[in-house]
């Protein structure tokens, strides 16, 4: 597998969680023009086959598709179940699928928790441990990038599920890195702050200014950024110079701040 350069087409294949739309379809893309078959995985059936016919139509890649809820008990083994039966070797493993959530804990629905750690965390930690397991055992190595966010400098109210679930991702991905290097598997956490998708529930519109303004990233802007970093075998990345800049300031944000910020945005909280 080379750097980030077009392989032979077909000879590699990529998996990608939330293929169908933002970031994960612009991965897609990206890794369907250097020449890699695509899995795409995810809960929107209808979104993953028009992104399917779209790569196999421009790229002339195959591509697969499982509509799968990710955010359940079971879901890492059953999508390794399928890439298994469908006889797919899995040599990039995306792990991008994600959710929002701006709500104080107390106000939470409980299966708004679960569902959301099991997304973020209990699916990626048993997607790696499993596909992980399959590239060490093949000896020729592989990459592996896990979706964090830049959220994780940034436990504030309303954020505490959805900042945590993201830490854990950098955390175990930085860890499990060390652990499998020896095998040639490359593994990065890669930690956006705005993307101009519709994860946040902005409206189109205002998407459009963010970028306009340098507030928010273009998701294929984001996905360039992550992947060149997975490429080079970086552990974790924070797409923008300037955002790196400001995770010092994140992290020492004076209390009454915070709570003058909770006051107005409590209206928000969704």
């Amino acid at each position: 597998m080379r750097n980030g350069k077009s392989i032979e087409k077909g000879s590699r294949t990529a998996l990608v969680t939330g293929g169908g739309s933002g970031i994960g379809r612009c991965m897609a893309r990206r890794l369907a023009a250097l020449g890699y078959d695509l899995a795409l995985a995810g809960s929107d059936a209808e979104r993953l086959a028009e992104t399917a016919a779209e790569l196999m139509s421009r790229y002339g890649t195959d591509v697969r598709t499982f509509a799968l809820d990710l955010a359940t008990d079971g879901a890492a083994e059953r999508l390794c179940r399928w890439a298994d039966e469908e006889r797919i070797e899995i040599d990039v493993l995306i792990n991008n699928a994600g959710t929002f959530s701006f709500r104080d804990i107390l106000s939470t629905p409980p299966e708004r928790i679960r569902r959301m750690l099991y997304l973020h965390d209990m699916t990626v930690a048993l997607t790696c441990r499993l596909l992980g397991e399959r590239m060490a055992a093949r000896g020729r190595g592989g990459y592996i990038l896990n979706m964090a966010s830049y959220s994780l400098w940034m436990p504030f109210p309303g954020l505490a599920l959805y900042s945590a679930s993201k830490a854990f991702v950098r955390s175990f991905s930085v860890a499990f890195a060390r652990e499998v290097r020896e095998a040639g598997i490359r593994v990065t956490a890669v930690c956006p702050a705005g993307v101009a998708t519709d994860l946040y529930g902005l409206p189109a519109k205002l998407q459009r200014l963010g970028v306009r303004l340098g507030v928010l990233l273009t998701p294929d802007s984001c996905a360039r950024r992550a992947l060149r970093a997975m490429w080079r075998g970086r552990r974790c990345c924070v797409p923008g110079w300037w955002n790196r800049l400001f995770i010092p300031l994140c992290l020492t944000i004076p209390a009454p701040l915070l709570r003058l910020a909770r006051k107005r945005t409590m209206k928000l909280q969704r």
